[in-house]
């Protein structure tokens, strides 16, 4: 499979709305090691003018990985995601993600190369809640690895 870097401008459709929950805010910040209790306690994200427990910065990206699964077809792109390392993120906030929040989101794909026999794809992604305002674009790159350069199924590299 080869990347095909006519890809680069596709826009998707939006996927379906992501409803982010609390339990899941918390069990992602835990899984990040971020005890900040304006993640957890809705009286100390209060205490800071928010409605609702607040999402850290980087949990944009569990909305866009599940947009995604829902929008790509890797093959559509010659893209392997089969041993991807995350090679670079930006977010550019317009206000933080909080519980409540119905993220609806959009993807395009930005940048299509090889580089050093890897292919490089980069992503551009917007997210926006149910009223259509702007809460968060992610800029993201991924390289794909063959599975000789991953390691294979035991970890065992080959």
């Amino acid at each position: 499979m080869a990347l095909n870097p006519r890809c680069v401008g596709t826009k998707y459709p939006p996927a379906h709305p992501y409803p982010v929950e609390s339990e899941t805010i918390r069990r992602f910040a835990e899984a990040v090691g971020d005890p900040a209790p304006v993640y957890t306690d809705p009286q100390a994200a209060r205490a800071l003018g928010h409605s609702a427990v607040l999402a850290p910065p980087t949990f944009s990206f569990v909305v866009v990985a599940r947009a995604m699964h829902d929008v790509f077809d890797y093959r559509e792109i010659g893209f392997d995601p089969t041993y991807v390392v995350h090679g670079n993120q930006r977010f550019d906030y317009t206000r933080p993600i909080q519980a409540g929040d119905r993220l609806v989101t959009t993807l395009e794909i930005t940048g299509a190369r090889t580089l050093r026999g890897r292919d490089v794809l980069s992503l551009r992604a917007d997210l926006a809640d149910a009223d259509g305002g702007h809460v968060v674009t992610t800029h993201m790159t991924f390289v794909s690895m063959n599975a000789m350069e991953g390691g294979g199924p035991d970890g065992d590299q080959r």
